[in-house]
């Protein structure tokens, strides 16, 4: 009864009647972020294994031998063709080192000023980086870097060298997945054999071969010292550039080998200073024919280990001949007469560049006026007119008209204003008439003349009209070279080329001999008695002056011999000169160069006569005579004796050529019609010619000419 009372009181429950429900709370309203990864939660999980995937695709396809491999682009050593060095073009890579042959104190330099905490990080060390953005933040500049030996090894051979945050990551991913995969003494080895040490110099080997001529498993304390110090700035520390840097950078390495406990303050003392024996020969990085050849040699070259010697054709002594006769007239002849620049080419008849000389100093201007710029010839590309004509039935002595001419509203002029009447074609190119040279290629058609010069050689895009005879359209001083070069093959066309291992595949054909023979016989007047006088040789040469608008350019290109020469004049800017015509001071440096570059010359057999004496014709049938039915013939033998000078030789190299005339359609050519034969006007009075022997073209053209 007291218990029943009690319990009562107290309220205990009773276990025998049913427990009462659980309070209702107000339920909260689910979490948006929560619902949607519990609506997307097998996306997202599918989307982080894809991108798990991918990352360890690209880590795993990466190539981790990269920094082993030699250089896509090797260093080359030029040769000339007697096997003396004259320039060395491309980075330096030696053979990959393995740190287990290397001296230990040799890692020890590298990392106690690179990494000293190599070893114990896992590719990214977050220490480093700490102490380094403390130390920045206090300098207020950024004087240290935290990336670890395994970073910059990721950076050199996997990545571009972009500053750039996205980069970094990539930099860190790569060299977690590279201490994964390597372990650290093949990490230390690819790195010391693929980092860059200045001058064009990759990896330990190449470097202790090029500093210090020995192999890396000799190096000293010093020399170790040093090698490891370029890191930070190879091209500033380099010892070849600042020694006194370079070895300042040493001394701060060998005192982090002492704080690391790799050496004692001693061995430091004794190695303050190494001494630095440069291991290959020094040369020139480029000259005007290493620019040019270079890349035919580099499409014959694969990537090597090393340097890979290159035999060219260059002529070492000709090319510093061609040089120093260069700069001596433009020091002499050139200053007087307000021209800056010149340039010279010169090559065998088959179109092996025997000297290359593409300005005044390669040191100033690296540009190369023989292969790079492309200018008006003028009359130079009158032989590609006399070689249609002479192919379409015309000799040397045919005759036509020296005389007044107007086509349109186009009046070609002669550059003295002199007119000789009807004369021979051979006196009309030593003379270098341009009306005659309108003349015929207004018989002829253009046409014909573009496919003369396109037999012989010239691929430079060329203008359909008559104002090409007067080289209107411009050409390299290579390509014209070569052009005439093919009159001294015999055959066509010559390709120039700078390796004697690669002969051009252009198949060349042979040209017609007596065609060959009447231009040669041309040539030769201009140099005997022409507007080339300046030329002359001991031996016979054949070659053709040209002059563009108000002495802007001029130009001489000859062949005499082995050799085939072209000379140009002028300045950059397109400054007009002194009254400098081709028969001038381009001639007169064609004469200097070949004087002595004739001794140099390799021999070779290209048909072309040793005596002095004029070439001519092989026996042959007497050609079509084109122009017959209004001229007497001029007898071929009786025209003038062998060497003798034309009556009144005057240079008919003309004045002011037409302005350039853009490109229009090539068309069939036109009909050939007999022209009139007018009356010779009264000869006008001549004007004073210019003290050289050679002019530019005449009178302005119109936009374009039609051939009447």
């Amino acid at each position: 009864m007291r218990g029943g009372l009690i319990a009562a009181m107290l309220k205990f429950p009773s276990y025998d009647a049913a427990p009462d429900p659980d309070p209702v709370e107000p339920a909260e309203p689910p979490s948006g972020r929560t619902s949607w990864f519990r609506d997307h939660r097998r996306l997202v999980l599918i989307a982080l294994g894809l991108l798990a995937l991918l990352f360890i695709w690209m880590t795993w396809a990466l190539p981790l031998n990269r920094a082993l491999e030699p250089l896509p682009d090797p260093t080359l050593v030029l040769l000339d063709r007697n096997g003396e060095p004259f320039a060395r073009r491309g980075a330096y890579k030696e053979a990959p080192v393995d740190v287990a042959t290397l001296p230990p104190h040799v890692t020890a330099a590298l990392l106690a000023i690179e990494d000293r905490r190599f070893h114990d990080h896992f590719g990214v060390d977050l220490r480093g980086i700490a102490r380094a953005a403390l130390h920045n933040a206090r300098a207020g500049e950024v004087e240290q870097g935290g990336s670890t030996i395994t970073q910059q090894l990721a950076k050199t051979a996997f990545l571009e060298p972009d500053r750039t945050f996205r980069r970094k990551i990539r930099e860190a991913i790569i060299a977690v997945y590279l201490e994964a995969r390597l372990s650290k003494e093949e990490i230390l080895s690819r790195y010391l054999s693929a980092v860059y040490f200045g001058d064009g110099v990759y990896g330990l080997r190449a470097a202790a071969r090029h500093y210090f001529d020995k192999e890396p498993e000799k190096l000293d304390i010093g020399e170790a010292a040093m090698l490891a110090g370029l890191v930070k700035a190879p091209s500033r520390l380099s010892p070849t550039n600042d020694l006194k840097a370079a070895r300042e950078r040493t001394r701060v390495v060998l005192q982090a080998m002492v704080e690391a406990g790799a050496i004692t303050p001693a061995q430091a003392r004794r190695h303050r200073s190494p001494r630095v024996r440069e291991g290959r020969a020094t040369l020139p990085v480029g000259t005007w024919f290493a620019d040019w050849v270079s890349p035919q040699a580099k499409e014959a070259f694969g990537a090597d280990y090393g340097e890979i010697e290159v035999r060219t054709t260059l002529d070492g002594r000709m090319q510093k001949h061609a040089l120093r006769v260069l700069q001596r007239w433009l020091d002499r002849e050139g200053r007087r007469r307000g021209a800056t620049q010149a340039a010279l080419v010169a090559m065998s008849p088959t179109g092996e560049v025997l000297a290359l000389v593409g300005g005044r100093d390669y040191k100033q201007s690296q540009y190369d006026r023989v292969t790079q710029a492309k200018r008006q010839p003028g009359s130079a590309f009158k032989l590609f007119t006399y070689w249609a004509a002479l192919g379409q039935g015309a000799s040397p002595q045919t005759p036509i008209e020296d005389t007044r001419l107007k086509l349109g509203d186009w009046a070609p002029e002669n550059y003295d204003g002199r007119y000789a009447g009807v004369i021979p074609l051979r006196e009309a190119f030593a003379r270098s008439s341009n009306v005659a040279a309108v003349r015929l290629v207004d018989k002829l058609g253009p046409e014909a003349v573009i496919r003369a010069a396109r037999e012989l050689g010239i691929r430079s895009e060329l203008g359909a009209d008559a104002t090409i005879t007067l080289g209107t359209y411009e050409v390299t001083l290579l390509e014209l070279t070569a052009a005439y070069a093919a009159l001294a093959a015999g055959a066509a066309p010559v390709v120039p080329h700078g390796l004697p291992a690669m002969r051009p595949a252009t198949p060349m054909t042979p040209l017609d001999p007596n065609r060959r023979a009447m231009m040669l016989d041309l040539m030769w007047g201009v140099v005997d008695h022409g507007t080339g006088r300046a030329a002359k040789l001991s031996v016979p040469a054949f070659g053709k002056t040209g002059t563009t608008q108000e002495y802007r350019d001029a130009l001489f290109v000859g062949l005499a011999g082995d050799l085939v020469v072209g000379v140009w004049v002028g300045n950059d800017d397109g400054t007009p000169m002194k009254r400098v015509t081709g028969g001038g001071l381009p001639a007169q440096i064609w004469r200097d160069f070949m004087v002595e570059a004739l001794r140099m010359a390799p021999p070779r057999a290209t048909g072309l006569p040793r005596e002095r004496r004029p070439m001519r014709m092989p026996d042959a049938p007497a050609p079509v005579d084109p122009y017959a039915g209004g001229y007497e013939e001029v007898p071929y033998e009786e025209d003038y004796a062998d060497g003798e000078p034309l009556p009144e030789a005057v240079d008919g190299e003309a004045g002011p050529p037409p302005e350039f005339v853009e490109d229009v359609p090539v068309e069939p050519p036109p009909e050939v019609i007999e022209p009139r034969v007018p009356e010779p006007p009264p000869e006008p009075e001549p004007e004073p010619a210019p003290e050289d022997e050679d002019g530019g073209e005449g009178g302005p053209a119109p936009s374009r000419v039609t051939p009447a």
